[in-house]
């Protein structure tokens, strides 16, 4: 009698698409990831075949692959428990003052070329319109990213992690775009992949506008969400069979927030331009994203994507500050807690998708109404550990109290 030679099944290919959104969309993808990381037995988020990432994504996805995990993520850059380098988010806000500086001394030679133009021949057009030529002079950006490439450069080259993609364990892509010829730049990819991470992520986060644009070898790049949300396609192409994908940039639905309590009567129109700003380039985004999953399931049928992101009447995400550390943990913590729901709202139609690639959902994690973001991390529920921090704080007061009295005596 023989026996048949056991047919081994290959191993899964799962990668990763992170999006853009900026630090505070960068916070969001890890307690998004975290939730992820509990809630899917089976499932290795430092191993898993390519990580795609643009802007903060791209961020994110340099430290997954670079072998921190999800907890130390949030440990680091959420609650600033600094393991080697302390994070602060001011490195992503550094005035470009030698761009502002090259800008002004630019200034008397446009004015001086503005007034000729209307001298020689002031029927063409009006003084005014003449000097419009002075438009030249604004910046090309309001800031400078360096400090978060040498952040990361200093990061990324400690014991055990490495600023050279062909080093790294596992596929890294970070897409940024050329700003003179609108193509997208794969960082990673034969031919860019002696780029340092460090770099091309700083590229990857360069948004128009906001940053000066990044010179990489000739070429200046920003944000790579300038060609897509996500760029998922780059790990579908790669051969991934699965692609969990997360998206913090969802415009807000104002009407819908306020109904939700979350946001005021003409909050929206009322706080200026920059958030004003931020719903229209949230909302081109979203378009596109929209568009590119659908794009996804004709082009790939035999692949799949699963796309997480903030529900749009949630107004947390968009009004909070990166610079301050509540708001921080209160996006981290809303972002877990927001995933958990979605993966128990889908369970029945994704259970049968992760199985297949051998990952099982464990619904006793999303079931369980008491669990936070600092009940694995420092294995107890949040009302524990904040009771337990006031116990603490109370014994203190205590302390101090009859160290205060024995100095008396």
């Amino acid at each position: 009698m023989t026996t048949e030679p056991t047919q081994l099944r290959p191993a899964p290919r799962i990668g990763l698409a992170l999006g853009g959104g900026g630090p505070l969309g960068g916070i969001y993808e890890i307690g998004a990831l975290r939730a992820l990381d509990e809630a899917l037995d089976g499932l290795d988020f430092n191993n898993l075949e390519v990580y795609v990432g643009v802007n903060a994504g791209a961020f994110v996805a340099a430290n997954l692959a670079n072998q921190l995990t999800t907890a130390q993520l949030c440990r680091i850059f959420v609650r600033h428990e600094a393991e080697v380098h302390p994070f602060h988010p001011e490195v992503f806000y550094r005035p470009a003052l030698r761009e502002m500086g090259r800008r002004l001394r630019a200034v008397p030679g446009l004015l001086g070329s503005a007034v000729s133009r209307f001298v020689r021949n002031p029927h063409d057009q009006s003084f005014l319109e003449a000097m419009t030529i002075l438009a030249q002079a604004a910046p090309a950006g309001l800031f400078d990213n360096t400090a978060l490439e040498a952040y990361l450069e200093r990061a990324f080259t400690i014991s055990g992690r490495t600023n050279d993609f062909r080093e790294l364990r596992r596929q890294l892509y970070v897409i940024a775009v050329d700003v003179e010829t609108t193509d997208a730049v794969c960082f990673g990819e034969e031919g860019l992949d002696h780029i340092p991470v460090s770099r091309a992520i700083q590229a990857s986060m360069a948004s128009p506008g906001l940053y000066v644009p990044v010179q990489v070898e000739g070429r200046y790049c920003v944000d790579g969400t300038l060609r897509k949300g996500l760029h998922a396609s780059v790990a579908l192409d790669k051969g991934a069979d699965l692609v969990l994908a997360i998206n913090p940039q969802v415009p807000i639905d104002a009407r819908a927030a306020e109904a939700a309590g979350t946001m005021h009567a003409d909050e929206l129109t009322g706080s200026g331009m920059p958030n004003l700003l931020s719903q229209m380039y949230r909302t081109m985004v979203y378009s596109r994203i929209q568009k590119g999953i659908a794009q996804y399931a004709r082009d790939y049928p035999d692949q799949d994507v699963v796309l997480f992101e903030p529900t749009r009447e949630d107004a947390v995400l968009f009004n909070s500050s990166v610079f301050s550390f509540r708001s921080r943990r209160q996006v981290c913590e809303h972002a877990y807690q927001m995933t958990r729901r979605d993966l128990l709202r889908r369970a029945d139609e994704l259970e049968p998708l992760l199985a297949r690639q051998g990952i099982r959902l464990n619904r006793d994690v999303l079931e369980d109404s008491e669990r936070t973001i600092s009940t694995a991390l420092y294995g107890e529920t949040l009302p524990l550990y904040v009771a337990k921090k006031r116990k603490l704080k109370e014994g203190r007061s205590v302390f101090g109290s009859v160290i205060r009295i024995l100095n008396r005596a």
